[in-house]
């Protein structure tokens, strides 16, 4: 495990994120992290969501193909860990991402969990995680999505230990249900989407593509009705 500290910490914050991006993307052919969406890769994507919300520190776990993707984060302001054992799964990488945040000089009370590949998070969503931690006092808050509860998740400082105790290909996901006493939920429907194969990302493209097209179409409206508004009738 290498640690790779990239800007200066925000001494104020004590809720941190990090962002899940080790995989290998076997069943995609091709490091699904560099893959074009909304005009930059999925990895800067959900970074400059997570820098955008009030997280602090922001750390990203790299593993399989790490000097390939590097360079997309790199002029960010985030903290990188390179997950050396990222062919043990999940868990090795939380557990990489959890002793990064124990070594910072910062006292944290609290982590958000996310993935590269849930292209639908939001600065919103992260900052709803927050606003509803420190509104319930519950030590986890997950998103609730297709039935189920999962990441990106909220979890307090006391559960830092269980996660990196996490084995083999194990996600947070076993930490939420194993303490559904402690849980909160917030829903987030789209949650349920992430992109594992070819055809996966072609469906969200085509989502994209038909999503930008009736914004454009709406944009061209509001512009032919101003205009009317502005024709001069005296004439």
């Amino acid at each position: 495990m290498e640690f790779n500290t990239e800007q200066i910490d925000n001494e104020k914050s004590t809720i941190a994120i990090m962002i899940l991006a080790a995989g290998a993307s076997t069943r995609m052919g091709t490091p699904k992290q560099l893959l074009l969406y909304q005009g930059r890769s999925f990895l800067q994507y959900i970074t400059e969501m997570a820098i955008a919300s009030v997280c602090q520190p922001v750390v990203v776990v790299l593993g399989a193909n790490a000097e390939q993707i590097h360079p997309q984060i790199k002029q960010l302001p985030v903290k990188v860990v390179k997950n050396l054992d990222w062919a043990c799964g999940m868990s090795a990488s939380i557990k990489s991402g959890i002793e990064l945040l124990n070594n910072l000089p910062q006292k944290l009370e609290a982590v958000v969990i996310t993935l590269c590949d849930q292209p639908f998070v939001s600065q919103q969503i992260i900052n709803q995680l927050v606003d509803t931690y420190c509104s319930t006092k519950k030590q986890i808050i997950a998103c609730e999505y297709a039935g189920t509860l999962g990441v990106p998740a909220l979890f307090g400082q006391r559960f830092f230990s269980e996660l990196a105790a996490l084995k083999n290909a194990s996600g947070a996901k076993i930490v939420i249900n194993n303490n559904l006493n402690e849980v909160f939920s917030i829903p987030f429907p789209l949650g349920n989407i992430d992109i594992d194969t070819p055809k996966d990302y072609e469906q969200l493209l085509s989502i994209t593509r038909a999503t930008d097209s009736a914004r454009s179409v709406a944009t061209d409206y509001c512009a032919f009705t101003q205009n009317l508004d502005k024709k001069d009738y005296s004439q």
